[in-house]
């Protein structure tokens, strides 16, 4: 039994805050081939979580602390939905659907979501990570 508790929390955050990309995961499973994919995600304010999608992957995040934004977009880039999750006001999650643009912007330091997806992980390609024109 792997336990999820505030020193593991605090460890990760304190990895994600001196990471260059500020944020850092912790995974439950043992390989990156296996079919169900678990693990902690600690992001800091300022980390990049590109707009992206899973073509064949459902989503599920769980914020344990903090403040994140989630949102959802359509293909065109325009905004589906938009939701901040804080766990001190009763939003815990969101389960995005396969192929659905999504990302996630931190809000507060020392944020951290329980993840999981299907595995085994497969690297963004082009079609994976949506490109807008600013």
């Amino acid at each position: 039994m792997k336990l999820i508790d505030k020193q593991l929390i605090d460890d990760v955050s304190m990895q994600a805050k001196q990471s260059d990309r500020l944020r850092m995961n912790h995974n439950f499973h043992q390989s990156l081939d296996e079919k169900c994919h678990r693990f902690l995600n600690a992001v800091e304010p300022g980390t990049k979580v590109e707009i992206h999608r899973h073509p064949t992957k459902d989503e599920s995040f769980v914020l344990l602390r903090g403040r994140v934004k989630v949102t959802t977009y359509h293909d065109d880039g325009t905004v589906i939905k938009s939701v901040v999750l804080c766990p001190e006001e009763g939003l815990y999650g969101v389960d995005i659907p396969k192929n659905v643009w999504h990302n996630v912007e931190c809000l507060e330091s020392g944020s951290v979501f329980f993840e999981c997806k299907e595995g085994p992980f497969v690297p963004h390609e082009e079609e994976g990570v949506m490109r807008l024109q600013r």
